[in-house]
């Protein structure tokens, strides 16, 4: 059974930085396309940033490029999206999620994590 759990959120002051972690478990996962999603309060769930876990291409929401990394580590099955320069809108749930698919779009996924809290205070 895949699993994914998510790790590192917390409440931060802007300008600050996170990294969040993300433990797959339960399934081979080199050929899979892995990200990050979020979710603030009263929005829907929009996609922030993915890696193609075999080659590490990366791609980024607008809102966040510049300022995340997403990275992967194959041989402990994590993934990693490292947050600098937090802006209160950064503020939601962040949820880990996988894919044998490339997209972009939170339908696309096909496994998720529980999420992780990030709140950025102004």
């Amino acid at each position: 059974q895949v699993q994914l759990v998510e790790s590192g959120g917390g409440l931060v002051q802007a300008g600050d930085s996170l990294r969040l972690s993300c433990a797959a478990s339960g399934g081979t996962f080199s050929t899979w396309t892995m990200g990050w999603f979020r979710q603030a309060p009263g929005k829907e769930r929009e996609f922030v940033a993915v890696i193609k876990l075999s080659y590490g291409s990366t791609t980024y929401a607008d809102p966040v490029k510049g300022r995340f990394t997403i990275s992967r580590d194959l041989a402990k099955n994590m993934v990693y999206l490292q947050m600098n320069i937090l802006k209160p809108e950064d503020t939601a749930v962040y949820y880990c999620a996988a894919s044998p698919f490339y997209g972009v779009r939170p339908t696309l996924m096909h496994y998720w994590g529980k999420g992780t809290l990030v709140t950025v205070s102004s």
